[in-house]
């Protein structure tokens, strides 16, 4: 589903990423993990275009689309919760996530691939304000409340919420836990298990070992803007000299 191959970002002269590749099939959890600095957050603003890379490619079901605007990258499936949340304060919880469904990149994989559409001829298994709901009750009864009132949780559930009403193919995750109480992590960690139980491909960022390890199918860590090393979340907690070295896990 997703393909980056040697990529090279830089910001102005500032040379971050350096070569970096790694792939993602459909169906998938991949969780890339580092220190602060490391690049993760400029791989995922590579892939959704806001920093496109100088060199490399970057290409998403068959497609490249390391030239496409952030806008039309969008569109095709990929739905982003950024770092630091970035929800729309004035606006209420249902305010936010009905801005998400405004015009998603089309029905997920969520459900099943291959499921029978509905009437409207849809994916059986896209995204309403009920089914976000059901993921997080919270937000159902902070409805017709400011996104700025809401707790740090609240607002990153929000935030995995409004990604979601777009429908995308592909959820990309840039530090989730971050700032957040263990118990609301351990929900949202429940969430992200079970959609990729149901068929969605995710790409997650983190600097919580026990999250990135609970979720995905494989693991990347990244140190200086380059891949390390790559493996399956078993052997990353079995390589003690790996999580000490960048992850500073002893």
């Amino acid at each position: 589903m997703l393909d980056i191959d040697a990529v090279h970002t830089y910001y102005g002269e500032s040379h971050i990423l350096h070569g970096v590749s790694l792939a993602l099939a459909a169906g998938e959890a991949v969780a890339i993990l580092g220190r602060n600095g490391a690049g993760k957050t400029t791989l995922i603003r590579t892939i959704v275009g806001f920093t496109p890379p100088r060199r490399g490619t970057v290409t998403f079901g068959g497609r490249a689309i390391h030239r496409q605007t952030p806008y039309r990258i969008a569109r095709l499936g990929i739905g982003l919760v950024p770092q630091g949340r970035r929800i729309f304060a004035p606006l209420t919880v249902t305010e936010n996530l009905l801005l998400g469904a405004g015009r998603g990149g089309g029905p997920g994989r969520v459900g099943g691939a291959g499921r029978p559409g509905g009437a409207d001829g849809r994916d059986a298994g896209v995204f309403s304000r009920e089914r976000i709901y059901a993921l997080f009750p919270r937000l159902r009864e902070r409805g017709a409340q400011s996104g700025g009132t809401l707790s740090g949780g609240e607002q990153q559930m929000l935030a995995i919420g409004r990604a979601l009403m777009t429908n995308p193919k592909l959820l990309l995750l840039d530090e989730p836990s971050e700032g957040l109480a263990p118990r609301v992590v351990g929900e949202i960690g429940r969430v992200l298990v079970g959609l990729k139980g149901e068929g969605l491909s995710i790409l997650l960022v983190e600097q919580n070992v026990p999250l990135a390890l609970r979720v995905a199918d494989r693991v990347y860590v990244m140190n200086k803007g380059q891949i390390v090393y790559h493996g399956s979340p078993a052997e990353l907690d079995a390589n003690e000299d790996v999580k000490h070295r960048y992850l500073g896990v002893s």
